[in-house]
């Protein structure tokens, strides 16, 4: 008798999902998107503020470069504006040693759907981690799958559109030097006081030798750390402190100093003064010259 029940149940709970997603579809038929309006509002909204613009974008490290694009932030103020769109996120299971994270997204206008799947550890060198920070992991989980499923559904060219826009408004006005100190200036102040991190350290997340060699780019990809790490993305230990745990000797962090330095030489006079500046290295040098000079 019992099992009768419960299949009445199941039976029940089905029908009343499926005239709830045929509700749906007649809806979105019915009335359907008006792309350029969807755009145009998330353009907006993306840009409202640059508290805002800036959350748009995130950075982490990988084989020691920033990887860079759009966040999760980005990702909800799509789906709010996109319409006819329906996109969920939840922890289905934890392990001893990990956190599995599940996010759909469905287009219901489109009959498009995704379905993704994230693995985040759960585990510290001291062993598992508590409750709490179990919790935490998987917020972050839940984010990222989010953010991964809402991508794998709306057009790329959408998302570029908006994300180009967010990018342009968190630079500002760069068009002189003046500008451009000023609001890097402002982007690593920020990055010191919110993480306790150092010039060396915010230089050695961008692959750059000196501050001024930060130009836009460089503080597009700063500002998607600090979202990153914010977000769960990464940590403040991997975007701006991998170097210190590597067992790189001394020589060849040095060689690598002088590597970047010369990576921003333009011209043969430029790399001459440098080499004024700079003693050691001279094959580095040489190989510069030589590159500048079959360019």
């Amino acid at each position: 008798m019992e099992d009768v029940v419960k299949v009445e149940s199941a039976s029940i709970q089905y029908n009343q999902d499926r005239a709830n997603i045929d509700s749906q579809v007649s809806t979105a038929k019915a009335y359907p998107r008006d792309i350029a309006r969807s755009v145009t509002n998330a353009i907006f909204i993306a840009t409202m503020d640059s508290e805002t613009a800036a959350g748009c974008t995130y950075s982490v490290p990988r084989g020691g470069k920033p990887i860079t694009g759009p966040s999760v932030n980005l990702a909800r103020i799509l789906v709010q504006t996109w319409g006819n769109l329906r996109a969920e996120t939840k922890v289905v299971d934890i392990t001893d040693k990990h956190i599995v994270s599940q996010a759909t997204c469905w287009d219901i206008e489109n009959n498009v759907a995704v379905k993704v799947e994230v693995r985040r550890s759960i585990m510290t060198k001291n062993g598992r981690m508590n409750d709490d920070m179990i919790t935490v992991t998987g917020n972050a989980g839940n984010a990222i799958a989010y953010r991964n499923a809402v991508y794998n559904v709306l057009p790329k060219s959408v998302i570029e559109k908006v994300y180009k826009s967010a990018m342009g408004m968190i630079t500002g006005d760069v068009s002189d030097e003046t500008k451009l100190i000023k609001r890097r200036a402002e982007v690593v102040d920020k990055l010191k006081k919110a993480f306790g991190v150092t010039d060396e350290e915010i230089l050695y997340a961008v692959g750059k030798a000196k501050m001024e060699y930060i130009m836009a780019d460089e503080i597009v990809v700063l500002i998607g750390i600090g979202t990153a790490i914010k977000e769960g993305d990464t940590t403040v230990e991997m975007a701006f402190r991998a170097s210190k745990k590597s067992e790189v000797s001394n020589v060849d962090k040095e060689a690598e100093r002088i590597s970047l330095m010369l990576s921003d030489c333009k011209t043969l006079e430029d790399i001459e003064k440098l080499e004024a500046q700079v003693k050691g290295s001279p094959d580095l040098f040489e190989k510069r010259k030589s590159e500048l000079a079959n360019a």
